[in-house]
């Protein structure tokens, strides 16, 4: 179905907050996306099926073409190189934000700052804009536990109330950018879908602004 307008979600708390939107829209999936095995989902629209993917995937698929839009954090965005996509609206949910942490009052060590992430291409950007020579170690989770350990100076994470950080004892420090969740669309998917593709931006526009 050429006309087919594929969308691919975030798994976990973007996509508890994403589907209320859609549905506003008048789309909704015909099953319970976070119940099912599946991946790929049809909607209460012929023309419209959902896709559930990590949230790091939604930009790569976007990008490719293999979905036409997506719901995808700010945060992966900056990382995964969002320049290519079309971004035409923030949806306001899932909001935080990108900043660096550490130990208070615990200097850093002399010459280049280590720091632990996931977020490696942001790191070195924000460090590179300030002048800052960085060591950047990738980390995939438990990202409180480096600095305490000893392993890096500071870390870059997403804080949402910043819990987590003060329960560790570190604290947020430099802000790096505020996150949220963003509708991307593939540019050429834009040309050739033009109208059906217009019309769900506006119905989604139009959810968002009752929304807030």
């Amino acid at each position: 179905m050429t006309d087919m307008i594929t969308i691919a979600l975030t798994k976990g708390r973007i996509l508890k907050e994403t589907l209320p939107l859609f549905a506003d829209a008048g789309i909704e999936p015909l099953e319970d996306m976070e119940k099912s095995r599946k991946l790929i989902f049809p909607t209460s629209r012929d023309d419209v099926r959902f896709l559930l993917l990590r949230g790091v995937d939604v930009p790569t698929y976007v990008r490719y073409g293999a979905a036409d839009m997506g719901v995808s954090g700010k945060d992966m965005l900056l990382e995964e190189g969002g320049t290519e996509l079309y971004e035409p609206l923030d949806l306001q949910i899932a909001k935080c934000r990108l900043m660096t942490a550490g130990i208070p009052d615990q200097p850093v060590t002399a010459g280049r700052v280590r720091v632990a992430t996931k977020f490696v291409n942001v790191a070195k950007d924000f460090y590179a804009r300030q002048g800052v020579q960085v060591d950047v170690i990738k980390l995939y989770g438990a990202m409180e536990l480096a600095p305490i350990m000893g392993l890096c100076d500071r870390i870059v994470d997403i804080v949402d109330t910043g819990n987590t950080l003060k329960a560790n004892g570190l604290v947020p420090m430099e802000h790096i950018a505020d996150v949220s969740s963003r509708l991307v669309v593939n540019k050429a998917s834009l040309k050739m879908k033009h109208q059906k593709i217009e019309a769900l931006i506006s119905s989604l526009a139009a959810a968002v602004d009752a929304r807030n």
